[in-house]
């Protein structure tokens, strides 16, 4: 047992609940001895000298002399690498088709007796036993992925029903960064260390020396002089990256290399990798794995969520908080304390008699409900899901036929199998029931998925049946796709159930393209300094992962927050895409005024800020779905060369105009900000500062040190309640400019792109505009010339398109 387990243990001891989870572990441990094949004597394998190649179109398949691989160049520049007939489908992370091959890549011999696949954007460069080089146009390597190595049975029958195992060590520059892997405590960026490849349920809470959990990927977003480049273990199994960066001038003088080992336990051996900018990386991978979800304008205000509100009555006491204090709310989040026994989709109707008419009172007030949804049905005959889903034949099912119960809130559950497309439909139709009782959104929990237990994994049986799409496997394969897959559940089905308004969804758990149906949030991360710098690490990592909406537990889910620590957090979720308070039921409350009369002033200002940047995040969003960029990017995003902002983790750019740099340390009333090159406005007292480098900037218990780089163009809400645009004056010879996407509603209409130019011409401000909309904004320039007046430049048509104060 590890201290997971003992922690569980000793909690569990002496409850009914405790006894029940102590039992589903001997259960799981005696599924899994009789239904998993058994490992008898292996041997380990390598590719061996290679014999020959084939061309095909985007590269071609290399072979060796005991394995092949198939390299191939798709449009844009992603390379796939598959070992041993594994091609880049069936994936779960594609989105849709696969991108074609590039039919300009073409296949060659190289000098060393090996071959390469040359390309307008990569080069791939295969050795004669098997390495893989990953290649600027110009041949700058950028990663080299050793020969791979499998250790599969000696006995011929057994390679039947025994998954090899494999591992693939990579090498990267000596000053290369290692970011991403999914949702990791410790980061962003990511130190040596050894990173589990298995969605958990840490249990109960966490902090960042906590690892895995809840979303895993085998993402990696290194970041080096050479460039940046993105690296995808196409593989769902178990696993492990163990990452050592490398050293300059080890030894003897000479450079270490950066290293990754990735060790999985069965599953394909494919891979892609995807090289330029950032942005780039970025874009290619979002084309790859699919668009962000795009969430509805009210889902980037401010929210609340409580284990706990416990009735009706409470939940309208604290909207009414909200209202008579004059804060901004957009939505109230009900957890599982809302159903029946726990049970989903059901209405305890003695705390909440009236659901529909609550959210109906709620939403006149600009409020909505967003409703937690759980995986796990209560196995009881008479349950109307359970019957329906037994009916349907949509439960995980064991070795031998039998479903799988465990036990989790309910008491004892079975598990939809979300892996099959039938089970899927059934699934997103009882979202029926949520819409029926007024819900705007859901959010999606305990779906690693989680059995209570004692002791062990808190899952299902890895010998436990899945349809896998019609393949048919196990748990092993289907574990950390679950989550994604429930996502995709709930999201077609909320499309179909009302087709005219985007989903609102966000799961806890999740795998490479989850982003395709909402984002996800925090977990429960542990009340502290700790959790509070956990956050931010978090969506900082996910981000580069493709996942761009994402956020905290604002306060921490576990414990008591002092009031310092509690508006700290607030005041970093407020520029975060997610800013939603939410605490466990024993945590105490997360209202502002319950901590105090200083708190409530400075979070109202900082809910009110979040308000005035709402027409920013709502472009910020539109970018994100159509670009892959993340709202909330490191500081190096535009500057990956430079070495001292690789290294900065306590800060972030929000878009490409603001930098936000939160307080994460008790007591702290001054901050040193690590600037990117250029010139830079604190939006507080409206001093420039010159980048590159490090300056000291007050940081009150009021606000967080934010500012905004010269000649952006930020769209902010007006007085009138329309958008104006918040120009931040250019340094003199410099350009800038910004981007402006108008809210179109909840539904799915494509808006115009309005794109902005701002330069410095004898001491005014001049604002250029590009775009179809013929709507004027008012304009503010702020950091320099106030109070000058904006002349048009002419539109793309050649039209003018006048600006107005």
């Amino acid at each position: 047992m590890d201290a997971r387990d003992l922690r569980r243990l000793a909690n569990t001891v002496g409850t009914a609940r405790g006894l029940r989870s102590l039992r589903w572990a001997w259960r799981r441990r005696w599924a899994d001895a009789a239904g998993l094949p058994r490992r008898g004597a292996e041997r380990a394998r390598v590719p061996g000298a290679v014999r020959g190649a084939e061309p095909l179109p985007g590269g071609g398949v290399v072979r060796f002399a005991r394995s092949s691989l198939r390299v191939r160049v798709a449009v844009g520049g992603a390379v796939f690498c598959g070992w041993d007939g594994a091609e880049p489908e069936p994936s779960y992370a594609v989105a849709g088709r696969v991108p074609e091959a590039d039919e300009r890549a073409v296949l060659e011999p190289d000098t060393d007796g090996g071959w390469r696949v040359v390309s307008e954007r990569v080069l791939v460069v295969v050795g004669r036993h098997g390495a893989v080089e990953v290649r600027t146009p110009g041949g700058v390597v950028l990663r080299r992925d050793l020969p791979p190595r499998w250790w599969e049975p000696v006995d011929p029958a057994a390679r039947e029903v025994v998954e090899a195992r494999w591992t693939q060590r990579s090498e990267v520059t000596a000053d290369a960064r290692f970011f991403g892997l999914g949702g990791r405590a410790a980061g962003p960026r990511l130190r040596d260390g050894s990173y589990r490849l298995w969605n958990t349920d840490p249990g109960g809470s966490f902090e960042p020396g906590d690892d895995p959990l809840y979303i895993t990927m085998p993402v990696q977003l290194v970041v080096a002089d050479a460039g940046t480049h993105l690296a995808f273990h196409d593989n769902t199994w178990d696993g492990r990256v163990t990452l050592r960066e490398g050293e300059e001038g080890a030894g003897s003088g000479h450079d270490r290399p950066g290293s990754c080992e990735v060790r999985m336990d069965g599953g394909p051996l494919r891979s892609w990798v995807v090289v330029g900018t950032p942005a780039r990386v970025l874009h290619t991978w979002a084309s790859l794995t699919g668009a962000p979800a795009l969430p509805p304008a009210w889902a980037l205000g401010p929210q609340h969520a409580r284990w706990g509100f416990g009735s009706e009555r409470e939940v309208r006491r604290v909207v009414a908080g909200y209202r008579e204090r004059g804060l901004p709310l957009s939505a109230v989040h009900l957890d599982i304390d809302h159903y029946e026994g726990h049970r989903v989709f059901t209405v305890d109707r003695r705390r909440f008699p009236d659901l529909p008419g609550l959210a109906a009172d709620l939403r006149e007030q600009g409020v909505r409900l967003v409703s937690i949804v759980d995986p796990a049905v209560k196995a009881r005959p008479g349950v109307a899901v359970y019957d329906s889903g037994t009916a349907a034949g949509a439960f995980v099912r064991d070795a031998r036929g039998r479903e799988v119960r465990g036990e989790v809130w309910p008491g004892e559950s079975v598990f939809p199998d979300f892996t099959d497309p039938e089970v899927r439909k059934w699934w997103g139709g009882l979202y029926a029931e949520r819409l029926a009782q007024g819900f705007s959104g859901v959010w999606h929990d305990m779906n690693e998925p989680v059995s209570f237990a004692a002791f062990g994994d808190p899952t299902l049986p890895r010998s436990a049946r899945h349809s896998l799409e019609g393949r048919g496997g196990d748990h092993r394969a289907a574990h950390n796709v679950y989550g994604l897959t429930m996502a995709r559940a709930g999201y077609e089905g909320l499309r179909e159930l009302r087709p005219e308004e985007r989903p609102f969804l966000f799961s806890r758990s999740g795998w490479a393209g989850m982003q395709r149906y909402g984002g996800t949030w925090s977990g429960d991360v542990a009340t502290g300094w700790p959790g509070l710098r956990a956050s931010l690490a978090l969506v900082l990592g996910l981000g580069l992962c493709g996942v761009p909406y994402s956020g905290p537990d604002v306060g921490g889910f576990t414990g008591r927050p002092s009031p310092e620590l509690f508006l700290r957090w607030f005041q970093l979720g407020a520029y975060l895409p997610l800013f939603r308070t939410h605490a466990a039921h024993d945590a105490g409350r997360r209202e502002p005024w319950e901590f105090g009369t200083e708190v409530l002033e400075h979070a109202g200002a900082a809910m009110r800020e979040r308000m005035r940047l709402l027409p920013y995040f709502v472009t910020l969003a539109h970018l994100a779905q159509r670009t892959g960029a993340p709202y909330v990017r490191p500081v190096w995003w535009r500057s990956p060369e430079d070495r001292a902002l690789r290294d900065c983790e306590d800060a972030f750019l929000l878009g490409d105009s603001l930098l936000v740099a939160p307080v994460l340390e008790q007591g702290t009333d001054r901050r040193a900000v690590r600037l990117p090159r250029g010139r830079w406005y604190d939006t507080a007292t409206g001093q420039a500062h010159e980048g590159p480098g490090q300056v000291l900037l007050d940081a009150p218990l009021s606000r967080i040190p934010v500012l905004a780089r010269a000649g952006s163009v930020v769209p902010v809400a007006g007085a009138d309640g329309g958008v104006e645009l918040e120009v931040w004056a250019p340094a003199a010879g410099r350009t800038g400019g910004g981007v402006l996407v108008p809210d179109t509603g909840e539904g799915w209409a494509a808006p115009s792109v309005v794109r902005f130019t701002t330069r410095l011409r004898d001491g005014v401000v001049e604002v250029g505009r590009e775009g179809a909309e013929e709507v004027g904004y008012p304009v503010r320039v702020r950091g320099g010339t106030a109070g000058t007046l904006p002349r048009p430049a002419p539109s793309r048509d050649g039209s003018s398109a006048p600006e107005r104060r």
